[in-house]
């Protein structure tokens, strides 16, 4: 089972392989759309980063639990369990017009993001146009003039190909935190 599928069965993805499995030009675009992607959320452009997200999307972020190492298969939270994030389209949407309203105080004043996205894995997906992209990231945020967090892991990408100027959109999202107690005040970004 890949990795995007239920993080707690291998954190890690499928077995490294020395050789690439996709030719330069696509990992290129592929990291350009990731790229692009951050620098959207980055510069609060919510709504074009919302329509780079396929009508399907399944946006995760498991809780994350300290498990000894014969409890390992356990340390993720997994489907119908408690997530940080258990998203879908609509409910994305949501969130989207509630920080549109100006009652979403969390954000208001706006946090101030830099998504880092960096090692940059791609693998074929079983259906065409489609690949698996795993990669890690760092999103450091400060908001008001102390509140500073930093969030550090790794994101299991589904990717598909379509015919639009974006040319990529995001069909799921797994993102896992190195950290397991998150001490931010919220999670009311994305990312």
């Amino acid at each position: 089972m890949a990795a995007i599928a239920h993080p707690a069965e291998n954190e890690a993805g499928p077995a490294l392989s020395p050789t690439p499995l996709v030719d330069d030009s696509l990992q290129r675009a592929i990291e350009q759309f990731l790229f692009y992607e951050a620098r959207l959320l980055d510069d609060r452009r919510i709504d074009e980063w919302y329509e780079l997200l396929a009508d399907d999307i399944h946006y995760f972020m498991p809780t994350r639990y300290n498990r000894l190492k014969r409890e390992a298969d356990r340390e993720f939270s997994g489907p119908h369990e408690a997530a940080l994030f258990d998203e879908d389209k609509r409910s994305i949407a949501q969130r989207i017009r509630r920080l549109h309203t100006g009652m979403a105080w969390a954000e208001d004043p706006p946090s101030r993001t830099r998504h880092l996205i960096t090692n940059v894995m791609i693998r074929p997906a079983p259906n065409a146009g489609e690949y698996e992209v795993d990669s890690y990231y760092l999103v450091y945020r400060s908001r008001l003039e102390r509140e500073v967090e930093m969030f550090v892991g790794t994101r299991h990408d589904l990717l598909r190909q379509v015919d639009t100027l974006a040319k990529w959109q995001i069909a799921r999202r797994t993102i896992i935190l190195d950290q397991s107690t998150v001490l931010a005040r919220n999670l009311s970004f994305f990312f």
